[in-house]
């Protein structure tokens, strides 16, 4: 336990950083988005996934009783909200605080606080914002006071997991996956917005314009929403007058028909068949409709391994070097890097191979679990790992014939796989000619 006689009073310790408890109404100056909050978890609007009935929050709730959790999902989408919630849920105490602005000696408080209050027999959730932030040694902190029980951690991140935040951390909390806001919840936010400041100066084209522009953010739309609401604009904006006053091009998608998705979903489906023409014409409704670029980079980046993959594995260095040169550029020099990324993509042989291969791969690894590899790949840097067998009949593939041994590299439990199963169309042909040589090599070598 940390030794920390300079404890302030606890009513005081975390003020700089803990938002309002959930029964506490907020200020009537307060921002938009403070305002609105949710107030108990069914408030919680785009994450029924998690906070309904069947879901990991809502069981644990429903049970009264939390495990550590990791919230990852991109900003604005009810992290924080959902950590305060939990904690009036299940009777449990809240503090927080920020990797952002946080250090050692924050985290030392906060564990001899929640030491002080578990003695007391009140359980702390406290809440790590950014804990990406800490790094590894930090996060090693944790580690102690989450396995005793003194503090029922809930971190959120906007990034991914599994490369920044360590293994033992993870092993000890559930990561819980939040999902961007889709159009219907971002419509019910701007709904609730309403009925608390009234009707947005917008036509209905312009509040469809303003619900795709926020890309999944709630808290973006908030702020965007109380611009307009300050400004007291005396006639309602079209798509093209809210661009011009937010200084924000805007999409003027339809709104029944869900544009924004509908478009991007058009765009994928004529790439993957192969009409460059279509492409074309898709990808420009949105970006001249105020889409953001970067968002159709990042859809053209994923189609490049979803649907072309190895068949042309130029055609993720094409996507990469289109993002580069659209940031070093900007629009609209740098769109025209876009459009080539496009043409390419439209007119590359195409496969999904890399995409099944991944899903049957990730499928096998959590049905087998921790199944450790054969002894002979083991990794043997001490005697003793070289005395129980690991490394142990090697064979290095370099001094083999043909620069193949054609040993066995599956754990001895399992049977070897066939995730990757390449086509023959593109360079995928060649790919699956070394692989046929290698299988055939494999059965000489084993004298089948």
């Amino acid at each position: 336990m940390f030794a920390c006689p300079y404890l302030e009073p606890m009513a005081d310790l975390f003020a700089a950083d803990v938002p309002e408890t959930p029964d506490e109404a907020p200020r009537a100056d307060a921002p938009l988005a403070d305002r609105l909050r949710p107030r108990a978890l069914g408030e919680v609007i785009g994450q029924e996934h998690l906070t309904g009935p069947e879901g990991a929050i809502g069981r644990m709730v429903a049970a009264g009783r939390l495990s550590s959790m990791i919230l990852w999902g991109p900003p604005g989408t009810g992290k924080t909200s959902i950590a305060r919630l939990l904690a009036k849920a299940v009777g449990m105490r809240f503090a927080a605080i920020s990797a952002v602005f946080s250090g050692v000696a924050d985290l030392k408080k906060a564990f001899a606080e929640a030491d002080i209050m578990a003695k007391a027999g009140q359980r702390t959730l406290l809440f790590v914002d950014e804990i990406h932030r800490f790094n590894r040694a930090q996060q090693d902190g944790f580690l102690p006071f989450v396995e005793k029980g003194t503090v029922t951690l809930v971190g959120a991140t906007t990034e991914n997991p599994s490369f920044a935040l360590n293994a033992a951390l993870l092993s000890r909390a559930q990561v819980l996956i939040l999902h961007r806001l889709d159009a219907a919840a971002l419509d019910t936010l701007l709904a609730r917005a309403e009925e608390l400041e009234g009707p947005l100066p917008l036509t209905s084209d312009a509040r469809a314009a303003l619900v795709a522009s926020a890309d999944g953010d709630g808290r973006f739309l908030l702020n965007q929403a109380e611009t307009l609401y300050a400004a007291q604009i005396p006639a309602p904006l079209d798509p093209a007058a809210l661009g011009a006053f937010l200084q924000r091009r805007m999409a003027v998608y339809d709104k029944d028909r869900d544009g924004h998705y509908n478009l991007i979903s058009a765009l994928h489906k004529a790439l993957r068949g192969s009409d460059p023409q279509a492409s074309l014409y898709y990808m420009a409704r949105m970006l001249t409709a105020g889409e953001e670029p970067l968002y159709v980079l990042r859809r053209l980046v994923r189609f490049a391994s979803e649907d072309v993959g190895l068949a042309d594995p130029q055609a993720l260095i094409q996507c990469l070097a289109a993002k580069d040169a659209y940031q070093f550029l900007g629009s609209p020099e740098g769109e025209l890097a876009i459009v080539q990324a496009c043409l390419y993509l439209a007119t590359a042989p195409k496969s999904n191979a890399v995409y099944v291969a991944q899903k049957s791969a990730w499928d096998s690894a959590r049905q087998t679990g921790s199944l450790a590899p054969p002894a002979h790949i083991l990794n043997a840097p001490t005697k003793l790992m070289k005395d129980i067998g690991y490394g142990k009949d090697y064979a290095y593939d370099h001094q083999a014939e043909d620069g193949f041994s054609g040993a066995d590299y599956w754990p001895e439990e399992m049977e070897p796989q066939q995730y990757y199963q390449p086509v023959e169309r593109g360079f995928e042909r060649e790919v699956l000619k070394r692989m046929e040589w290698w299988a055939k090599r494999r059965s000489e070598l084993k004298g089948e």
